[in-house]
This record gives C-alpha cells, structure tokens and sequence, in this order.
C-alpha cells in the first residue's frame, strides 16, 4: 500500500498528516518550521519530529511514504525549499515537493477548482485561483512593511493602541497598570514579563524585533474596549487584501459567485476578526459567498502529494 505525507509548516506550529490512497490515518503538531523566523536547526527539527511522530500515529516508519508534499510560508523561493528538501531528506527517501502555503490551503479550500483563500496566521495573505486556472495573490509582503490582519500585525497594533490610551490618560510610563484602567494593557505586560508601559515600549521597539505574533492569544481573549477595534481592523485589513484578489481574478463573471475561504488561527481563534471580514468584504462585492468553516491546509498538502504521486 501506498502512503502520503502532507505538511503544513508554519511560523508558530508544524503539522504532519499522513494518509494512504483513500484517507487520512493520521496527524501530529511539532514547532514553527519557517526557516526565515527561527532558523534551519528549529525547523529540522520540527519538521523531521512532526513526521516521525505523523508515522508513529500512523503505525508506518517513514522509509514508507510514496510521496511528500510541504507547504510553508517562503518555501516555494528555491534558495529556501532546497534547504526543506534537505532536511526532509535525511529521514525520507522518496521524492519531496515544497510549495507555498498559500497554495496547500487553497487546494484544501476547493481542490482545484476556482476560489480565494484568506490566510491569516503568524503572517497573512490573500491567494485565489479562477475558472481557467489563472491565480493571483496580495499582500503577504512581510512583518516590517505588510501582513496586515495577522498574528503580528494584531500583537503590533495592540501594543499602539495600549500606549495610546496611556498617552490619552496621562498614565505614567514608569508606573504599572491599574487592571481597573486597562486589563488588556495589563495582560500584554505580563505577556512580555514587563512591569510598566516604558518597559513595554522598549521591548516592542528593541532589535532584533520581539515576537508580536505571542500577544495574539492575548489580544483575542480580551474582553477590554481597547481590543476590539484592533481586532475589527483585522479583520477589515484582510476583507481589503482578500478583495483585490478578487477584482483581478473575478472582474468579468458579474453574475457568478465568488467562494471564499479562511484560514490561520486569527480566524480560527478571534471570532470578531472572523464577523468583521465577513461583513466588509461583502460589502466590497455581494458575490461573495464565505465559507463557514476555517479550512486546514495541511489536507491541501497531503492531497498535492497524492496528486503528485499519480501523474
């Protein structure tokens, strides 16, 4: 029997699943794998330590698999998905695919048929296909000059929107917070394991840059009325960037819908986001049709695995 590997490696997490023709037998989560965040040593090993246990789960070993499919953030670029591959390759003996994730979560949308994917996790990205194959994205330029919607676009625009109010309040800078006065300024500090505003704007200022993408959790639990309007700004950032990939895919089918899907744990996690883009980008263009439910796009990868393995 024939077994497959698809994997979805990400800024925050790493998931494997494994399945032979017909099915899926098995998932496992290691770390983040994005080689650009933390480096080539963390992703082998994540990588390798989400496919043995993926295997395990499996009852496989991985000398076993027919085929791999890999998607993460960056990994399509040559230079990175060489260094994928190579990892992969101490523990796998058969051929190894890397691609973007971008289209591992928009084969796991609508296989491959016509669609946008909206990804917004550690980082974020509008990805679409439509009925002649065309594709298209948008956004997607980075942390330092996009990603607008995502983990650390929202952790970022937090900490502003904190030390703003502060400023409006007069708070000190030296002095704690008051949790009657701000109980998301309060979870951010101990977030970061600060103790007052200053210290929480040299940590956000300091260099290399802190993980702004860890104050998500934060920010999307919060209950305080500061936290809302960044994440309903999430949420309009991503509906703007999931939009013009839908004017430069679907401009001409007037009349026919255009389905749209999600995906990353900002969606998954931070239901305002979620309500907020739904609600502006069918403002943008009533042909919109969005999916409910938030796609998993380590099941586009294992799919492309057995598609590739087929040909």
């Amino acid at each position: 029997m024939a077994y497959y590997l698809g994997i979805d490696g990400g800024g925050t997490k790493t998931t494997c699943a494994v399945g032979d023709e017909l099915q899926l037998l098995a998932t496992a989560t290691a770390g983040p794998s994005n080689i650009v965040r933390v480096g080539e040593s963390q992703a082998r090993e994540s990588l390798q330590q989400s496919v043995r246990q993926a295997c395990a789960a499996a009852g496989i070993t991985p000398t076993q698999v027919s085929r791999t499919c890999v998607g993460g953030s960056g990994a399509a670029r040559p230079e990175l998905a060489a260094v994928v591959r190579s990892i992969l390759a101490e523990i796998l003996s058969t051929p190894i695919d890397v691609v973007g994730d971008m289209q591992i979560a928009l084969d796991a949308a609508f296989d491959a048929g016509p669609g946008v994917i909206v990804i917004a996790g550690t980082g974020s990205i509008a990805y679409g296909r439509d009925r002649q194959g065309t594709t298209a994205r948008a956004g997607g330029w980075g942390f330092a000059v996009g990603d607008e919607g995502s983990a650390h676009w929202i952790g970022r625009a937090a900490v502003v929107a904190v030390l703003r109010a502060a400023d409006l309040a007069g708070e000190s800078p030296t002095g704690s917070v008051r949790l009657s006065d701000s109980s998301l300024a309060a979870a951010l500090l101990k977030a970061w394991g600060v103790t007052s505003l200053g210290d929480l704007a040299r940590a956000a200022n300091s260099i290399p840059p802190p993980d702004f993408a860890a104050l998500f959790p934060t920010v999307a639990a919060s209950k305080d009325e500061v936290a809302a309007p960044v994440l309903s700004n999430a949420g309009r950032e991503l509906a703007r960037v999931a939009d013009v990939v839908i004017r430069r895919l679907f401009a001409k089918d007037e009349s026919a819908s255009v389905p749209v899907a999600m995906t990353g744990g900002v969606f998954r996690h931070a239901p305002l986001v979620s309500q907020l883009f739904y609600n502006e980008l069918r403002a943008l263009d009533p042909r919109v049709e969005v999916r409910p439910h938030v796609v998993e796009p380590v099941e586009g990868a294992l799919r492309m695995a057995r598609r590739a393995a087929s040909k």
